[in-house]
């Protein structure tokens, strides 16, 4: 168990790096820290963080650095979190305004990146249903037609559907307004199995028609999960904590590409209340000990969807990022509940 000097010690310590990123010494920690106790008082406490994991002493500095573990402790049980001013706020609200869901998702992650100076992600919302609002046929060729889809919320899909013969523009008129006028509101499965009566009273060649789109339309929807938009990565090129070790950022790098470990994150993030903080490789799914990430997830209409973030060195701010990441959440989730 720690007492409280120990805890002002590590606090004062951290906040020290995070500021300015040099090893601390006992010098420092006796002028910022407030205790009034001797050098060697502070070296003893100072021993006993490093002996139970939560400071570390590089190789070049007789100063300490946190581990971790320490900065664990530190956001778990140290940290005062800023809350962000009323302007800020209102600016950010005002900045997270669109008309559809695509552009809303891509500007809380440019905010995210350009408000922290660190990556910003955010998964784009899982399908709460498949339906669609409207659906047009545009012929490319003898044999293949450019399916778009619009949906309740205004996103855009486009399929290429490759067909056995060649159709006119007035049929694919017309397969569209049949479609538009009957089943607009409905998802792809319930179109599949209301079509399955409709088709023996439709023409054969617009039945084709109908069920290619059926199929093109329920793996569009299927398509949109399993995403998020990443913004800033630039900005850890500049994190020095990052950008001197270049095997360090490759593998950071080479995980947003393959996006599977990190969609794994931003998959355990969304099921849990409130801002989430994974520091190092913590989370067995972030490879690196000098990188955190902050998230928290958002709603539409009071339910789930997803999540969004910021990726950035250990030795970062949280108490600006985590309110940061918490109301950019918040605000998305009622811009898109408006939308």
């Amino acid at each position: 168990m720690m007492n409280d000097r120990s805890r002002i010690l590590l606090k004062t310590l951290i906040e020290r790096y995070i500021d300015d990123g040099e090893p601390v010494g006992s010098r420092a920690l006796a002028k910022f820290s407030g205790l009034d106790l001797s050098p060697a008082s502070i070296r003893n406490i100072m021993a006993d963080l490093e002996e139970m994991g939560y400071i570390a002493s590089p190789h070049t500095s007789a100063g300490r650095i946190p581990t971790p573990r320490g900065y664990r402790l530190f956001v778990d049980n140290l940290l005062t979190v800023k809350p962000l001013e009323q302007v800020e706020i209102s600016q950010l609200e005002g900045q997270l305004q669109a008309a559809n869901t695509q552009k809303l998702v891509a500007s809380a992650s440019h905010l995210l990146s350009e408000l922290t100076r660190f990556a910003g992600v955010v998964m784009t919302p899982r399908r709460r249903t498949a339906a669609f609002r409207h659906m047009e046929f545009l012929r490319l060729g003898e044999n293949r037609i450019l399916l778009i889809i619009v949906t309740p919320d205004g996103d855009v899909q486009n399929r290429i559907i490759t067909i056995d013969r060649p159709y006119t523009a007035s049929q694919l008129t017309e397969a569209a307004n049949f479609i538009n006028q009957n089943f607009a509101g409905l998802d792809f499965e319930e179109m599949r199995k209301r079509l399955k009566a409709d088709l023996r009273k439709l023409r054969e060649d617009i039945s084709q028609l109908m069920s290619h789109a059926v199929e093109a339309g329920s793996e569009a929807m299927q398509d949109r999960s399993g995403e998020f938009v990443l913004s800033g990565e630039r900005h850890l090129l500049d994190v020095s904590d990052l950008s001197t070790n270049m095997d360090s950022l490759r593998r950071l790098f080479a995980m947003f590409e393959q996006k599977t470990g990190f969609l794994q994150l931003l998959e355990l993030s969304s099921q849990a209340h409130g801002v989430q903080i994974f520091i190092g490789g913590e989370s067995g799914l972030v490879p690196l000990d000098e990188c955190s990430v902050v998230t928290a997830p958002y709603e539409v209409d009071g339910q789930v969807v997803g999540t969004v973030g910021v990726i950035g060195p250990t030795r970062m701010a949280y108490e600006r990022v985590i309110p940061i990441v918490d109301i950019t959440a918040k605000l998305l989730s009622s811009a898109l509940s408006q939308s």
